[in-house]
């Protein structure tokens, strides 16, 4: 419904007001000089005592305020208020209220009729649509209407002080929205993900945000590809694709956001696409903002986002601060994506690395076993030959070979099980086994390299309830490593090994009374190839994959591991294996066979541990010994003693050889570590 106005009445020259009607300001002033004879107030002079009261105290106020009196509602207001009116000011002073507000009547109307009858009508945040600029304005007021008593006792007119709330209620709205597209866009993984994501968001604030567009540019800024675009977008505005220098033909000006770099607005739009519905009302945006896109790092824009301004809201700095926000999010989340995108994508690569090498080290382990093989077949023959006896240092020599292959089968086979675990390739063969049997007999392997060190082994280990699915190959490597581990630090005192039962599952108790583990170091402990540093040891050598090996082969039990320990006071390791099969693989589950034994995989372990040990008799660890063997021995010289030389290597056999290697021209002194070297 169109408003009609008047022209306010003016006294020529301008009247004298009365005594009572001074000050007021500008509003004050066009007051005094109106002709007010002309209205249905008449002259000044004639006005009641109540309605002079009232516009006096009107006038005076710095408070919006605006009265309507008698029965053609004739409106009086003052400074604060006259910014409300917008263009309709100066008209509608004098105007009757109802028809100078007539499209927010729909919303005031009621208030201001129960107001008429003598009821006082208060309104907060109050939504209305204002024809105050030549088109329908969304606004927000919080305001009363309040009954003035005339002479008669009756009401005269309304009291209406009135505060304009649309910035702060457009803000907290706008805030919102800000907070809903930077949640959703949080999500985002690709570039195009984030735009779809933003799109979505802003499809319910179309309040603000009647249509947007994003575009993607390709690397030479030369064609634009509409990735997303908020619900309901004519087809007259989602341009899908465009060649950047067809201007001509362009319906979006993107060539100019994309050499100025700066905010492009774009007006006349039922121009440039026809006739088109978008947005919460009857009548289409008029205009829109073309925002670039350019992330932290980057010299031109590498999207476009287009954002239609609501044909209700004034397009003010307020607005243009809120979609430089809109697009400062939505170049944050892209920025976002594409460093996910680039991490994914050397994330790969590094994971494409690290299956080429487990796939390299799952083949040259394949093809060590294999020779390895056929080497300690022979050794073994050898060394089991009773007829002929061989000589001693045949035997040694033929003994070195035997155990250095026998460990290097063991590094080949564990680089051989990490290989399979991560290419996902483990055969396993779960079955029912005598937990208490199998472990009792894998520790016993120990025991003679505990009594040479001078170490008990404790077995505590009552036969169990139930037979536990297991692996026993994997079985065999848990419980040999976590020995072999306990062994190696363990110098005074002895190793335990529990086993107990608990609520349907089974632990394993590995506990030494070696030099403990410092705290800092235990999350550390299962990582592959990590090693504590300068942990005492009966040997530095080693590849620091035993643990880690111990920590996937439970895993593949679908069991646990952890570690308690305090340093200097020893270590224990607990693993705990669910009873039963059902957490287990259906198809690597099978019957038991009837050997519970741990095999040939300890002997691997045991041969390296004992050759931990001092091998000179009465030599403790750490202490300097001679091994001379069948070194040839050269003629003693005239000239003295021979040239003396000190070996340090934790490796016995080593030592041994070099030994022998030197030993018939020198004096060799051998020892297993730099403390010794130093003490001989």
């Amino acid at each position: 419904m169109k408003d009609t106005t008047s022209v306010p009445p003016t006294v020529d020259g301008g009247a004298l007001a009365a005594d009572w009607l001074t000050g007021g300001g500008e509003m004050g002033r066009l007051v005094r000089s109106m002709d007010w004879s002309k209205t249905p107030l008449g002259p000044i002079e004639s006005w009641p005592q109540s309605l002079r009261t009232t516009v006096s105290l009107c006038l005076a106020s710095n408070f919006p305020i605006s009265l309507a009196w008698g029965p053609h509602h004739v409106q009086i207001y003052n400074d604060g208020y006259w910014p409300i009116c917008g263009g309709k000011h100066p008209h509608s002073i004098g105007q009757d209220f109802s028809v100078c507000w007539a499209s927010a009547w729909p919303v005031i109307g009621k208030a201001f009729e129960r107001a008429l009858a003598g009821e006082t009508s208060y309104l907060e945040n109050q939504r209305m649509f204002l024809d105050r600029h030549g088109y329908l304005e969304e606004t927000f007021f919080t305001f009363s209407f309040s009954p003035i008593r005339d002479e008669t006792g009756g009401v005269g007119g309304l009291f209406h002080p009135v505060t304009e709330t649309t910035a702060k209620m457009l803000g907290e709205r706008r805030a919102r929205a800000l907070r809903d597209l930077a949640a959703r866009t949080g999500k985002a993984r690709t570039s195009e993900e984030a735009l779809e994501f933003a799109a979505q968001a802003l499809s319910e604030h179309n309040l603000d945000v009647p249509f947007a567009l994003f575009y993607l540019l390709d690397a030479n800024s030369v064609s634009a590809e509409l990735i997303a675009g908020t619900a309901s977008l004519p087809e007259a505005l989602a341009i899908r694709a465009t060649n950047l220098e067809e201007r001509e033909s362009a319906v979006w000006p993107l060539l100019d956001v994309v050499r100025t770099q700066q905010v492009v607005q774009a007006d006349d739009l039922t121009v440039r696409c026809g006739k088109f519905s978008c947005g919460p009302y009857p009548e289409p945006p008029k205009t829109a903002l073309l925002l670039p896109i350019t992330p932290p790092g980057s010299a031109h824009p590498i999207g476009i986002m287009v954002a239609g301004v609501s044909a209700r809201l004034p397009l003010n700095e307020l607005y243009r601060s809120f979609y430089d926000l809109t697009v400062a999010a939505v170049t944050a989340a892209v920025a976002n994506a594409r460093a996910y995108e680039e991490e994914r994508r050397r994330a790969e690569a590094l994971a494409e690395i690290d299956r080429a090498k487990t796939e390299f080290f799952s083949n040259v382990s394949h093809e060590f076993r294999t020779p390895l093989t056929l080497m300690l077949g022979p050794l073994e023959d050898a060394l089991a030959q009773r007829e002929p006896p061989l000589p001693q240092a045949q035997r040694e020599r033929i003994d070195t070979a035997q155990r250095n292959a026998l460990r290097l089968l063991k590094l080949v086979n564990a680089l051989l099980d990490f290989a399979r675990i991560e290419g996902g390739r483990v055969q396993a063969h779960y079955q029912p086994t005598d937990l208490a049997a199998l472990t009792v007999d894998l520790a016993n392997t120990f025991r003679s390299a505990m009594q040479r060190a001078g170490l008990t082994l404790t077995l505590d280990c009552p036969s169990l309830s139930e037979p536990l699915y297991v692996d026993r190959e994997m079985w065999a490597k848990i419980v040999l490593n976590l020995l072999s581990n306990a062994f190696k630090h363990t110098f005074q005192g002895g190793i335990t090994v529990r086993l107990a039962c608990l609520d349907g599952a089974a632990q394993l108790t590995v506990e030494d009374s070696g030099v403990g583990i410092p705290t800092d170091e235990i999350p550390q402990l299962f990582r592959r190839f990590h090693r504590v540093k300068g942990a005492q040891s009966r040997t530095h050598e080693g590849t620091g994959i035993g643990l880690s090996l111990v920590q996937e082969l439970v895993h593949s039990h679908s069991g646990l591991i952890r570690v308690e320990s305090e340093l200097g006071k020893g270590s224990r390791f607990i693993i705990t294996l669910k009873t039963g099969s059902a957490h287990l693989p259906a198809d690597q589950i099978g019957q038991a066979d009837g050997d519970i034994t741990g095999g040939r995989a300890a002997a691997a372990y045991v041969e390296e541990a004992l050759h931990w040990l001092p091998t000179q008799p009465g030599a403790g660890a750490g202490e300097p010994y001679f091994l001379e063997a069948d070194a040839p021995k050269a003629p003693s010289s005239p000239a003295g003693p021979r040239p003396r030389i000190l070996w340090a290597d934790d490796n016995a056999d080593m030592r041994h050889y070099v030994t022998r290697l030197l030993g018939g021209s020198y004096e060799v002194l051998a020892v297993p570590d730099g403390r010794a070297a130093l003490e001989a």
